[in-house]
């Protein structure tokens, strides 16, 4: 009974939401309105979201000795992959505010509280998975290029990558490789998140729909995930510090693109 709830939710089925189609314009209404949550109350979300720095700086840190140095790049692209879980609270928070609630960071942790916890969990480690295969298939595109011998420094490892013809290769398949990974976790959890945490359907029903939003509405999700790509690349830059006021923003802002594109279920009277 666990498994079908965590795959189907607490109903008797697995449930198929309506879609809309929406259109770009509709996407940058959602960014505003994800900023509008954000500027509310900064202090608290700033303090939520301090976690995707150090997290930055950690892995950074972690990755920069000669062994690790070739899953620098890989680790730091990978970490968008678990983005989506880890603003799950950001989620809670928008839907809050939405419904005219009492909002405060605290309310970010009343996830824990949520009827689809099983389902959100289930779907947070597929999510992980994918980072691990995308850490494999990384690790072993580069051992293919250029042996398992690691780079002796970061300079050496600087001079592989940009001044060989094998390491303009690693970066044109690396980064299509990554592509890849990106469009499927993109059409997977686009809705996925914030679905399960306003409806309980189960982790099926929340892929399915996301799948669907995206196969309804490519262009608009394709420019989503071009700002959200943007978004980590410009935060990225300041040794990650940026994440802290643009994770918020694309946390919140998912919240109200999931309210664009998923029809909510008729008020029964």
């Amino acid at each position: 009974m666990t498994t079908f709830h965590v795959m189907a939710g607490s109903g008797t089925g697995i449930e198929h939401p309506s879609i809309r189609k929406i259109g770009v314009a509709d996407v940058f209404d959602a960014l505003r309105l994800g900023w509008q949550d954000f500027n509310a109350k900064p202090s608290h979300y700033v303090f939520l979201c301090l976690i995707y720095p150090i997290a930055g700086v950690v892995l950074a840190t972690w990755s920069s000795g000669a062994n690790m140095l070739p899953l620098l790049y890989p680790l730091a692209s990978g970490f968008a992959l678990l983005g989506p879980v880890a603003a799950i609270g950001l989620y809670e928070i928008s839907r809050r505010r939405e419904m005219g609630m009492n909002t405060s960071w605290r309310h970010a942790f009343d996830v824990r509280r949520s009827p689809a916890l099983p389902s959100i969990v289930g779907l947070a480690f597929m999510l992980l998975i994918l980072f691990v295969v995308w850490l494999l298939v990384a690790q072993a595109l580069y051992v293919q290029l250029f042996g398992d011998v690691p780079p002796a420094s970061i300079s050496a490892f600087f001079n592989q990558i940009v001044g060989t013809d094998q390491g303009w290769s690693l970066i044109l398949v690396g980064n299509a490789v990554g592509f890849v990974f990106a469009v499927i976790v993109l059409a997977t959890v686009v809705v996925s998140f914030p679905l399960l945490l306003d409806r309980d359907v189960g982790a099926v029903a929340a892929v399915e729909t996301s799948v669907r939003a995206t196969l309804a509405n490519p262009v608009p999700v394709a420019v989503w995930g071009l700002i959200v790509a943007g978004g980590l690349v410009i935060g990225s830059i300041p040794v990650f510090v940026g994440l802290a006021v643009i994770m918020p923003i694309l946390g919140h802002a998912t919240w109200h693109l999931y309210r664009k594109l998923v029809v909510a279920p008729e008020v029964k009277k």
